[in-house]
């Protein structure tokens, strides 16, 4: 089809370079490529950007979406780039609003408890300098040394540490943003209670971009607690007597800041992976934290594996062994991937349907023939099961795809989600309602039309 465009490709750079006065535009193809097709996610390439922008203040972000109002062009947001969900992955002709330069913590205010930072700051970074004053950050989401703030809002990321301190949303307070027509808004603020209007900083929060461009957030920092951190690992025989494990625990009034899950395929990786010997105890291995761990809780924590048939429970309160741990956790990813195409799915469960959930994917892998690495954040209900095929087979298998499809809808028959913390993106978008009913579904399109009326924040991502 032939189309007689009103303006020249060089028409449309030119005007965008002249809108952004101290941030920088590239255009050569390798970066395009670089910043368009993210190796974290699967699915397949998306399209080649237009521009890159990495903008460097709110007058930078006007200019460039004033000139995606002009020209009718898609903008996509990024930070870190992490996404695994194609998320902020290039679009044909987008101009990608890169915020990784934004990167400066602003305040952290030990008296209100707060931080106030740019959307590129990172989360670990971030927690670094919370706890010279005594104070930490308290999502941390398996990329907190490399995602930042501002992808972890805009994808409401959870973590380790969700079972405690809740996820992304539970720890912010304000933000402020550019709007599609480039107005600023300010939105919460610093205190922990607010009241006033309908609370638009939760909007924000997980709408992955497609909304405003967010350029500030306010959020809660924690005291250290006092008292000695805890650590210890525990194994079962399979995964179902894990989660009964886990219920026992948290209902016990210790208040664990980590209990993490992992299937006996995944020991078996992660033996490989680590040189450890892991999978020589069982088939399923629970890793957990006690921040503060008083003797009592600890021997609270130790019964009930013993009544729940953990066997051979370690604990310590070494640095360094924590830290082990820590890292083994994080490292289950490069161990399960290793060699091999993926797709790790998040879905998070009523605490009640965590067990049948372990035994359907069990069941279900058997079925397909496929094997399934099943982890996740137990204290929560986030399931984290990933499926893996050859390297050298670039197309999802359609075997992989039904897995996909199977897993999505048990889940929804469980009463649970099939987006825990990583988000929709262009991944899931297809599935909006099946999870949220017709009547939903159409409240989220007019919502995205009141913030976004031309359809150019991110396009195509969280709701198609």
């Amino acid at each position: 089809m032939t189309v007689f465009s009103a303006y020249s490709d060089e028409e449309i750079l030119d005007y965008l370079k002249s809108q952004v006065k101290t941030g920088t535009v590239v255009t050569d193809e390798a970066t395009l490529r670089k910043q368009s097709f993210n190796p974290n996610a699967t699915g397949g390439e998306t399209g080649l950007a237009r521009a890159f922008v990495e903008v460097a203040d709110v007058e930078d972000i006007q200019g460039v979406l004033r000139t995606a109002r002009k020209f009718h062009i898609a903008v996509i947001p990024q930070t870190t780039f992490s996404s695994t969900v194609i998320g902020s992955d290039g679009l044909t002709g987008a101009i990608i609003l890169s915020t990784r330069k934004m990167n400066q913590i602003l305040e952290i205010s030990k008296e209100d408890s707060v931080a106030v930072v740019e959307p590129g700051v990172v989360n670990g970074d971030l927690d670094k300098e919370a706890r010279k004053q005594g104070l930490f950050y308290a999502p941390d989401p398996g990329s907190k040394p490399f995602s930042s703030i501002g992808g972890n809002v805009s994808t409401n990321a959870g973590g380790m540490s969700t079972v405690r301190y809740g996820a992304t949303k539970d720890n912010v307070l304000g933000l402020k943003a550019v709007l599609a027509d480039g107005r600023v808004v300010k939105l919460g603020g610093r205190t922990l209670k607010q009241a006033f209007g309908y609370d638009l900083t939760q909007l924000f929060v997980g709408s992955e971009g497609t909304l405003g461009i967010i350029y500030e957030v306010t959020v809660k920092l924690m005291p250290i607690p006092l008292g000695q951190s805890v650590m210890g690992v525990a194994f079962f025989s399979d995964m179902t007597a894990l989660a009964q494990g886990v219920t026992a625990i948290r209902m016990s009034g210790v208040y664990p800041t980590m209990l993490e899950a992992l299937d006996g395929n995944t020991v078996v990786a992660l033996d490989k992976y680590e040189k450890t010997h892991y999978a020589d105890n069982s088939g399923a291995m629970l890793i957990f934290r006690l921040e503060g761990g008083s003797p009592e809780n600890v021997q609270v924590v130790r019964d009930l594996l013993d009544k729940y048939h953990g066997q051979n429970v370690t604990v310590t309160t070494d640095e360094k062994e924590e830290a082990d741990l820590e890292q083994l956790r994080r490292d289950i990813l490069p161990a399960v991937f290793a060699g091999r195409n993926h797709l790790m799915e998040d879905m998070a469960m009523p605490l009640s349907k965590l067990a049948p959930m372990m035994d359907y994917l069990q069941e279900l892998g058997q079925k397909l023939g496929i094997t399934i690495y099943t982890a996740g954040h137990a204290g929560d209900g986030n399931v984290h099961p990933t499926f893996v095929w050859d390297k050298d087979v670039d197309e999802v298998p359609e075997v992989i795809i039904e897995a996909l499809r199977q897993t999505f809808w048990k889940t929804l028959e469980l009463g649970g989600t099939i987006s825990g913390e990583h988000a929709v993106g262009m991944l899931k978008n297809q599935w909006n309602n099946p999870e949220l009913g017709e009547t939903v579904d159409q409240l989220q399109h007019q919502i995205k039309t009141l913030f976004d009326p031309m359809n150019l924040l991110n396009p195509k991502r969280k709701i198609d």
